[in-house]
This record gives C-alpha cells, structure tokens and sequence, in this order.
C-alpha cells in the first residue's frame, strides 16, 4: 500500500464576493518531489497557496495533510504542521540579525527567558550551512541582498522542520549564480524527502528542476504531467488555452536614420565607459548581457539619473546633456524600469493617476485641475494596451503583473517619447501576458520609435531584437545581428568571440 501524500486537495473552490478564484481545483504533493505550479496572473495560484498556509479558507472541497483530513487551517496550525512559504519578499525584521530573526521564528518560550546567545548563532550557522549559503548570523538583515534574504527564509524552513515548502518565484531577483545554489538547494530538499511546491513563469526552470507539473487556468487545474512527458510548447498551450505561435511577433518595420547616437559615453560612478552605439527610428536595439555587465548602468545614465562624465550623446545628430530625468523626458527619452514595484507602478494610486504622472504638469498647466483629461487621456492607453482592470479608478495593486507593467509602459507612452528604454519587460508576468506585452513594442517600433530593449532573457532578445548589442565590463563589445544564435550571442556575452559593431 502506497503512503499517503504528502499533500492532498481534492474539488477545492474559493470565491471573493461574485468573483470564482477556484472551480474545484485538484492538487496532491509527494514526499521527495518537485511538483511546479503554473499558470497566467489570475490563474488561481495565489489563492490556492494560501489556502495550503491557512490564509484562506476555502468554499468547498477537502485539504488533507499526511493523510490526516483538515477541517479548519489556520497559519499557526500550517506551521506546526511543516508548512513554509518562501516567498519574492522575504518576511524578515531588517533590524536585526541573521541569527535573531532565525531564533524567533525556531524558538519556544516566554518573553522572560533567558536566551542563549551562543547556542542561538551557532544553530543559525549550522542552517546557513547546510545550505551552503556564506552568511554570518551576526549580520543585519537590512545589509543582506534579497538572494540572502531569501536563504535566511529557508535556513527558518530547515530549521522548523518544514515537510512542505512553497517557493513562489524564487529566482525573480536572483543572478546566475544564485539561482544555481538555489536549484542546489531544492534538489537537496527533495533528496531528504520534503515536498516542494515551485510556482515560477520561467519555463527553463520547471523543465531543470519540477518532477511534475500542473496547470492552473481561470480557477481550474487543466493538467496535471510528469514534467519528462510535456514540453514547453505543451504547457503554454495548456497556460493560455491556445497556441502561443506569436510570442515573438516578426518585426516588419523599415528602419530610418539614428535616433540615439553615443560616442565614447561613460560615467565614472556607475562603472559604464567608452560606450558606442546608434539607435535607429523604427529599431527594437536588445542589449544583452550577464549581470553585472552594465546593462541597467547604462540606460541609467541615458536617463540622467547618474549623468555621463565621457563621450557625447546625440538625438536626431544634435548633441544633448541628460543631467536629470527632467531633461532626458524633456528631450525625447522614455525609461521603463526593472523593479515595478519601487519605481514603475505606484500600487495604492489609481490607474489614471499612475498613467499621467509623468505629464502632470500638461494635464494640469497652471491651476486648472483637467481630471476629465486625464481620465480621457487614461481609458485611452487602457484601451490601446488592453490592459484588463474595472476602469481608470481601480487601484494599480489591484492589477495583475503584466497589466502593472502596461500602465508603467503607458506612463511613459504619454510624454511621446522618441526613444523609449525597456529594462527587463516581461520580468515576473506569465506567458500570455509576455506575448501581449512583445505585440505592444513591435508596433510601437513599426510607428517609428527607437526601442532600447534591456533583458536577461535571452530567447527574448533574440526573438524581439532588429540587432543585438552584448555588453561586458561596463561597455559595449559587440553589435550582432538580430538573427545571431543564442550560442554566438552566449560566447559574446562572456568574452569568447568579440566583434566589431555592425
């Protein structure tokens, strides 16, 4: 007789008010698996993890843990049971330690104990370890990265006990590097026999670490495979209930004269020097990369937000001095930034708001208050984006990823950009929501305006790029074709084959 999983849902439902989240979901986890959760933005994931950590409580349905029937879930029960999330933001206390945020969450007592400092750091090293982490316990939270944070949340996990551990994109602000520990990390998990729950966008990821995989598509669980038995196109199809042919839309632009033109630009603080490059009107320009060659460095100083101390920029062949985001908005440049949620998409505002904040001084010359302009001006780009949200009153947190990333997109749209910076686009949003988002940029550049496109992903730059330029060590060393390989782009990108700039 089999042992019973680890997890079992059966028939799960949840609505909020007149809106179903889950229709009847069904979702088991075993001992020593990795069994990945996907789905677009409002698939349902959400809910269904919350239900599992005792956050929500659900319409119908059974949840059973260890074969043990669950009536009534709350956190605290979710935790003395084994369950821990780890989630994109780290629920950690930034003023303290390593050691004193791991002996808060492990350790039993009054408030009136007698801590045992030593035993504490020692215990919390001993986590830390394991996972292979250099971490000392001793270290502020506040001075760790978010990759470290996120290592401190599971060292908690291990140290608990946790037979179940959901990790909700995990790798969304993690370099190289640290993903490679961290799959590290999962696979040992599953060799000593915990149950991994993996809820990820990128699909690479499932296919290197998931030992099955379901699909969750609008409330419902649409499939259910071992990951060795579907591919990427299979699990796209079952994501978006069609086929995905147009991810990457083919460009049909015609190319006009440069736009942006830099000669030998550089800034001394931010590490970007002797950068060369044209943009032309009508051109998607992929800039790609590894971290930490220069790519957000150098739309940075595109910006004015760490002005260039070297070299020369152009806009249509006339020189200009971007000391300040105002006047780089003021000249033409557009930058959409990396990390939505500091600097994209103000969550508690409304969406019209969000949309005209870098045009308020046109929305609202003098002190006339133009709100139905604005409102306007809003359910146009709502409407040419088709961004999915009940109106231009509706909260930006109330949106999903990919629609946040539209309202950011349409923020800059509006101050008319000549030339509009990417960086990183499609971070963190489902598949169907991606391919919205590549038909968006296309048409723009098939409208003229030169695209700067910044992103890690490279199946993305090679289907979105008319050329591709490789930064390494802070400047440009190579400008290749669009239809260049990801193998000429990878051996570019570590400094294998360097080439001229086309």
């Amino acid at each position: 007789m089999s042992a019973a999983p680890l997890l079992e849902l059966r028939a799960v439902a949840k609505s909020f008010g007149g809106a179903r989240a889950l229709r009847g979901v069904d979702f088991t986890l075993q001992a020593g698996e990795v069994h990945a959760l996907l789905g677009e933005n409002g698939a349902g994931k959400s809910t269904l993890i919350k239900i599992v950590t005792g956050a929500h409580q659900p319409d119908a349905g059974t949840l059973a843990v260890g074969g043990e029937r669950l009536s009534h879930l709350t956190p605290a029960k979710a935790r003395a049971l084994g369950i821990a999330c780890i989630y994109q933001q780290p629920a950690l206390f930034p003023d303290l330690t390593v050691a004193e945020n791991i002996g808060l969450r492990l350790e039993a007592g009054t408030s009136l104990r007698t801590i045992d400092w030593a035993a504490r750091g020692a215990r919390a090293l001993e986590l830390l370890r394991r996972l292979g982490a250099e971490i000392e316990p001793d270290a502020e939270v506040r001075s760790l990265s978010m990759p470290e944070q996120q290592l401190v949340e599971i060292a908690c996990a291990l140290g608990a006990g946790a037979r179940i551990v959901i990790m909700d994109e995990p790798t969304a602000s993690l370099t190289q590097k640290e993903q490679h520990l961290l799959f590290t990390v999962v696979r040992d998990l599953r060799a000593s026999g915990v149950g991994v729950i993996y809820i990820s966008h990128r699909l690479e990821e499932i296919f290197a670490l998931a030992d099955r995989v379901t699909v969750l598509r609008d409330g419902e669980s649409v499939g259910t495979h071992p990951v060795s038995s579907i591919n990427e196109a299979g699990l796209i199809r079952l994501m978006v209930g069609r086929e995905m042919t147009q991810i990457y839309p083919p460009g049909e632009a015609t190319l006009g004269a440069p736009v942006l033109s830099l000669r030998g630009v550089g800034c001394t603080a931010s590490g970007v020097h002797g950068v060369s490059l044209e943009v032309r009107a009508g051109e998607i320009l992929g800039l790609a990369g590894l971290v930490g060659a220069g790519r957000t460095e150098l739309a940075r100083v595109l910006f004015g937000l760490t002005p260039a101390d070297a070299g020369t920029i152009e806009l249509n062949g006339e020189p200009v001095v971007l000391r300040s985001p105002q006047a780089a908005v003021a000249h033409g440049l557009a930058y959409v930034p990396e990390d939505r949620r500091r600097h994209g998409v103000v969550l508690e505002m409304p969406i019209a708001e969000n949309m005209t904040m870098a045009v308020h001084r046109r929305m609202f010359p003098g002190a006339w208050l133009r709100f139905g302009a604005e409102r306007s001006l809003a359910l146009d780009y709502i409407r040419d984006l088709a961004v999915k949200c009940t109106g231009p009153d509706a909260a930006g947190g109330s949106l999903s990823g990919g629609n946040q990333q539209k309202v950011s997109l349409a923020r800059w749209l509006a101050t008319r950009p000549k030339v509009l910076i990417l960086d990183e686009p499609t971070q963190g949003v489902d598949v169907g929501a991606k391919g919205e988002i590549h038909k968006i940029v296309r048409r723009l550049a098939q409208e003229g305006l030169a695209v700067l496109l910044i992103s890690s992903d490279l199946p993305e730059v090679l289907g979105m790029s008319d050329r591709i330029g490789i930064m390494r060590g802070g400047t440009i060393t190579a400008v290749l074709p669009g239809n260049a390989d990801a193998p000429t782009v990878m051996s570019a990108a570590l400094g294998q084959s360097e080439k001229g700039a086309a």
